[in-house]
């Protein structure tokens, strides 16, 4: 039955138990649901909007195990309707329907699990189902169900279509071509991999994985000592593998957005979690490519092209929600996202329409496995096979062979089955038990697969590929029943991992499974006999049993035959007078604009190891042209990571938008310092094609074969990408071509990650210089310049020379490593005029005096707009960096001075920065309405440039790292989490660092009583998503104390204590302040509210020190220092007068953005009366080192921050208390 809960005028929850409700289950309840009650009614009779009935949300499955572990027992589903009007229509019918009122059926679907099917006509089947065979599949499929004397079923037919997709087997990349009636003496794929068969440097693993490998340095491991148990932390050295890896998530996203780039970026991070016999994810990256987003009627280049009768979606909305899911993913899951890029682009051209109407969302990252773990091994006869994750949904059905089509070619309903479900902390928990074998000695994995394209059939077909297997039917675990076999097995339900384990390990993995809630379940063996077979064990049905060799080997081999197209775009027309004008509109594209309108809101910390992301200088502005993650705590190795892509000049010659892609990602990458320089870097290059349509797979070959080739030139390789091949999308009566677009994601180790080059020129350094690395003459076309014209250009530039480029890249980065680099940034969309701009726009009153009579092109329009593959330097002394520059025949031009002043003057014109930096910023904020509340996004606009970084670093710190006394004991330390915490291993460290024995508490080992805290005298509560912040932050966490007496018990007497100490950080914050540990004495509890914008916020910002009597703080009173911040429920609501609170530090300015949250009295940081119980939304614990400060002084050499000196505090406390 269905119970109410809530407020019939506002929200109302339905609660779907198997039974009646006890009166305790019902008070468990209404504290839940926020301290409302019981609606004692069986039908709400109103207007609501709630979740599609026949999707259970994640968001259900997560209150139902809050509900769990609170100890009520039976309730199946928990859904979230909101009143609404009668003719409210502003939802999103994708993922919510309207209801009359709410009823005891609204959770019914009338929909029995169909039956095994005998298929007899596999070409009506194809048709009716949308499985995107060709007519040679089917004539294949037909000729094996003669062979094997029987219909195949429709589970085999579906499970072949998947398989064998497009998407899955790359068909078109593995196939022939003949262009022109000629045919090409290489397909795709070995070009691509010629690249690493020429140059194969350091490569571990290339093709044959979910990643690729390539060698990285020896890194410090920091763990527990065993993750079946709570254990102390330990350091051991390894030798490391970095991993590279690229997904594009593109007809899910243009479906439906937020779901469909959530788990884009969830099923890159699983790729990355699959590799070998395990690894790990550092950091995700992000593309989103989609047409005009029409933000104001007021911008003319978007007015050329009729705007379309949109499929599902307008642009702007995909913009936003595409970016909302991407980024809510790695938040929850706790992933940084930290570099990308923007495009938007259309254009119509001698009745051809071209355009991102199937937009692009590419999900990128980088990640670290162990050198002795990087190859998979081969499954045994008997060697289990599990899986771990969530449960089976009608998700996804068919998503591959959909994917593998034009979007509007098949009926709606065949394209919205391919909506995804996005469940980040589900896929947190089975990464937690993967990182738990990774991370022991002797990791059990002999073989693992994510699950993504293909569900169950692709991932666990794919495990046993070599050996065959048996997969009980019954085993599968089945959240919806009314799923038939075919979709048991084929749903693309996402967050799973399926592995092969051996027998005698499958208790150790239960173990490290259920302590990190990790559903896990034991679905079949290897067999060894070649087959691959779906059986109930109950019923004898087999819905699959096919020979591997019929299910893998033998699709036909594709034929692409095209013919050479030769387009004749018109010249861009332009009049040097306009300069002005162009520059504001050029400056507003989404692909040159500000781009805080998505770092605002995605987490670029979480984990402490990020050592560069996407904002830089005391404005914190989205400029940095590289990302780094350091590979552990010791501040020295890492990877750095760029993206590079040039679509639009590919359109005019796709051989120089290749070469023009990789030659971006480059001038990216090279501000980090690479261990050999340009010969450390490897490349993914993820394709995204028009193919079958007239002219596109010519161009397509064109395109490969230079990107093949210019890798080879530069001696670089090529082990990863993807590709995705039907970008088209239909409409009633027209078609729009997306423009063939290769997308490169640039990986490296950089083994200086406090040496990254920003683009912030400096006040007090040398001379501005330009490199032009494509050593070719100015030119317009394909041009940012050129959009805004509404043109695309008749001639492009390329880079010419690959021995030039090579060079210079080589001696920038020693100029790097030598500390002769002051600034730098590369010359991308918006040509040189936005380098030069932006280099002065994360400081106030930064500018430049230039002189462009060196060039000895004369147009001034196209020096400035022409996007000519270039960097842009500030030397630290100009006598050393022009000898080295001409000794090493590297060709430079001499441009001008960094000035103190708000003006950039290039000859006759002086441009006012601030003026031009709103502009700039004008397109992040128009987008930023879009996504946040309370009129908070023009507060941004107003105020992002008023509240510059500045500090007060305290008299006494000597930045020195903390020497312990190895003879005397550590006194013990835990950090405490829950399923959904992301950052207990950088909390951990800050203890270690400070001389603690810190050890690994999860809440499963408080509630089981394997732990009772007796032995611990400080506890750290760490960051993350508890239960995916569902109900509210920390509810469901601090449910799990309440409702559970040896948890309860444990954190009870450790309070009681006078020996302990505490600090809860933003999820732990919000813990501490749900089970009002911090001012227990008031009758009325401070609580942790929603930002004022409703959004998560993601900053570095600044805390001033009050005078305190925080154990932990109060010798840095009087401090100002910059944090991260990281949070969507930050808000102190404190009910008293500021006199009743111990308000430790408060935000360095109190408006937004500086203040995220709109906390009462400006409050970062406040403790209980004793000073000993410490809660905070800013994030010292990922603050420690200066690297991972987004801007930390020029003029000190710390090793670590100001802030570990808080945790040591905390360790002289316990000391002496302890003597």
């Amino acid at each position: 039955m269905i119970h109410f809960f809530g407020n019939e005028s506002a929200t109302v929850f339905a609660v779907q138990s198997q039974n009646e409700l006890s009166a305790q289950d019902i008070t468990k309840l209404n504290w839940l649901f926020g301290n409302t009650n019981k609606i004692e009614k069986s039908v709400v009779t109103d207007f609501f909007v709630g979740p599609r009935a026949a999707m259970i949300t994640p968001w259900s499955t997560n209150a139902v195990e809050i509900t769990q572990n609170m100890g009520i027992h039976g309730i199946i589903r928990i859904e979230e309707f909101h009143k609404v009007e009668s003719n409210h229509s502003d939802f999103d019918p994708m993922l919510f329907q309207k209801y009359s009122e709410l009823h005891q059926d609204i959770f019914t679907i009338n929909i029995q699990p169909e039956s095994i099917k005998e298929i007899e006509d596999i070409a009506a089947y194809n048709k009716q189902e949308g499985l995107a065979l060709s007519d040679e599949e089917v004539n294949y499929l037909n000729t094996l169900a003669i062979k094997l004397k029987r219909n195949l079923t429709d589970s085999e037919v579906f499970g072949f279509s998947q398989v064998n997709s497009e998407h899955c087997r790359h068909k078109i990349f593995n196939g022939t071509f003949v262009i022109d009636g000629e045919e090409k003496p290489s397909s795709l794929f070995k070009l691509i991999k010629k690249t690493s068969a020429e140059n194969p440097n350091d490569i571990v693993s290339a093709y044959k994985d979910n990643v690729a490998f390539i060698k990285g340095p020896k890194v410090e491991q920091f763990a527990p000592k065993s993750a079946d148990k709570p254990d102390f932390y330990q350091t051991k050295e390894f030798d490391s593998v970095i991993s590279l890896k690229a997904e594009t998530h593109n007809f899910p996203t243009t479906v439906e957005p937020f779901n469909g780039a959530a788990t884009g970026s969830g099923g890159e991070i699983r790729d990355r979690l699959a590799g070998g016999q395990g690894s790990l994810p550092l950091a995700g990256t992000a593309v989103y490519m989609t047409s005009y987003s029409r933000l104001e009627e007021t911008r003319p280049w978007e007015n050329a092209m009729e705007e379309r009768k949109w499929l599902y979606q307008t642009p702007m909305d995909i913009l936003i929600k595409a970016s909302n899911g991407a980024s809510d993913f790695g938040n929850k899951f706790g992933q940084p996202l930290i570099t990308g890029s923007v495009l938007t682009f259309e254009h119509e051209e001698d009745a051809r329409k071209l355009g991102f109407d199937k937009v692009i969302m590419l999900a990128g990252g980088i990640g670290y496995g162990k050198a002795n773990q990087a190859q998979k091994h081969e499954p045994k006869t008997g060697d289990q096979i599990v899986i771990l994750g969530g449960e089976n949904y009608r998700i996804g059905m068919g998503g591959a062979a959909v994917s593998s089509a034009d979007t509007g070619a098949f009926g709606s309903g065949i394209e919205l089955n391919a909506i995804q479900r996005s469940n980040p902390e589900m896929q947190k928990r089975a990464a937690n038990a993967i990182r738990g074998l990774v991370e022991s000695d002797e990791n059990p994995i002999v073989s693992i697969h994510d699950h993504g394209a293909g569900g169950h059939l692709n991932c666990l077909s794919e495990l046993v590929e070599a050996t065959g297997g048996l997969i009980d039917l019954d085993k599968l675990p089945v959240g919806d029943p009314t799923l038939s076999a075919k979709e048991i097995i084929g749903n693309e339900s996402q967050e799973r991992m399926g592995l092969v384990i051996g027998q005698k390990d499958i208790e150790t993995l239960q173990r490290i499974a259920e302590r990190e809630r990790s559903p896990m379940y034991q679905v079949g063996e290897v067999t060894g006999d070649h087959r691959f077979t779906f059986e109930s064990k109950t019923t004898g049905a087999k819905p699959m049993d096919f020979e591997l060799a019929d299910m893998f080997g033998s699709s036909p081999k594709m034929i692409m035959k095209d013919v050479s197209v030769e387009r004749n775009f018109t010249e861009i027309n332009y009049k040097e007078d306009d300069f002005e004008t162009y520059l504001e509109q050029v400056l507003q594209l989404e692909a040159v604009a500000c781009k805080d309108w998505l770092t605002n809101k995605v987490d670029r910390c979480v984990g402490g190891k990020v050592a560069k992301q996407q904002c830089a200088g005391p404005i914190q502005l989205p400029l940095n042209n590289v990302g780094v993650m350091a590979l552990d705590y010791k501040g020295k190795e890492g990877i750095a990571t760029s993206i590079g892509h040039s679509p639009i000049s590919a359109l005019i010659d796709p051989k120089a938008g290749s070469r023009n892609a990789i030659g971006e990602a480059l001038s990216n990458i090279v501000f980090a310092p690479l261990k050999e320089g340009l010969k450390s870097v490897s490349l993914s290059a993820n394709w995204m094609w028009a193919c079958k349509n007239e002219g596109e797979d010519a161009r397509l070959y064109k395109a490969v074969e230079a990107c093949s080739q210019f890798a080879i030139e530069l001696g670089i390789n090529i082990p990863t990408g993807k590709d995705s091949l039907s970008m088209k999308q239909k409409y009633a009566n027209t078609e729009v071509i997306a423009p063939g677009t290769v997308i490169i994601s640039a990986a490296g180790n950089c083994n200086e990650i406090t040496k990254v080059v920003e683009p912030v020129f400096q006040k007090n350094a040398g001379s501005i210089y330009y490199i032009n690395l494509s050593q070719d003459d100015f030119k317009l076309g394909g041009s940012s310049f050129a959009q805004i014209r509404n043109a695309i250009g008749k001639e492009t530039p390329t880079i010419k020379n690959a021995a030039f480029f090579k060079k210079a890249f080589n001696v920038i980065q020693e100029l790097i490593k030598n500390d002769e680099i002051a600034a730098g940034h590369d010359i991308g969309s918006g040509g040189l005029i936005t380098t030069l701009l932006e280099m002065c726009f994360a400081d106030n009153h930064l500018g430049a005096k230039l002189d462009f009579s060196s060039f000895e092109e004369k147009d001034v329009l196209k020096i400035l707009f022409a996007e000519n593959i270039g960097i842009v330097l500030q030397a630290n002394d100009d006598n050393v960096f022009e000898s080295f520059l001409k000794e090493e025949n590297i060709t430079f031009y001499k441009l001008g001075k960094v000035t103190d002043s708000n003006s950039l003057a290039i000859g006759n014109y002086s441009l006012d920065i601030e003026k031009y930096r709103d502009t700039w910023f004008k397109t992040s904020y128009l987008l930023d309405q879009k996504q946040t509340k309370n009129g908070k996004a023009a507060a941004r606009f107003v105020n992002y440039k008023n509240q510059p970084l500045q500090y007060q670093f305290p008299y006494h710190f000597k930045g020195i790292k903390p020497e312990i006394d190895a003879s005397k004991p550590r006194p013990k330390a835990a950090i405490i989490r829950e399923k959904g915490s992301n950052s207990e291993r950088e909390m951990a460290n800050a203890m270690y660092l400070a001389g603690f024995d810190v050890k690994d508490v999860h809440m499963t080992d408080l509630i089981s009583g394997r732990e009772n805290l007796e032995d611990i005298q400080f506890i750290g509560a760490v960051g993350g998503f508890s239960n995916s912040d569902v109900l509210g932050s920390a509810k469901g966490w601090a449910g799990a104390f309440l409702y559970n007496e040896k948890a309860k018990t444990a954190l009870d007497n450790f309070f009681k204590r006078e020996d302990t100490l505490s600090v809860g950080i933003c999820n732990g914050c919000q813990l501490f302040m749900e089970l009002e540990v911090i001012n227990p004495e008031h009758e009325i509890h401070g609580k942790m509210h929603h930002n004022d914008s409703h959004k998560h916020e993601s900053g570095f910002t600044s805390v001033k020190i009050q005078e305190n009597n925080s154990v932990m703080l109060s010798t840095l009173a009087g401090s100002t220092l910059g944090v991260w911040i990281s949070h969507g429920e930050g808000k102190f609501k404190l009910p008293y007068e500021e006199s009743q609170y111990h308000i430790v530090a408060k935000y360095g300015y109190e408006n937004y953005p500086a203040n995220p949250n709109g906390s009462d009295f400006n409050t970062a940081m406040m403790c209980d009366k004793t000073g000993r119980h410490l809660v905070m939304m800013p994030h010292i614990e990922r603050s420690t080192f200066p690297w991972n400060w987004a801007h930390y002084p020029k003029d000190r050499n710390d090793e670590v921050s100001p802030w570990l000196e808080a945790f040591v505090n905390a360790r002289k406390w316990i000391e002496k208390i302890n003597n």
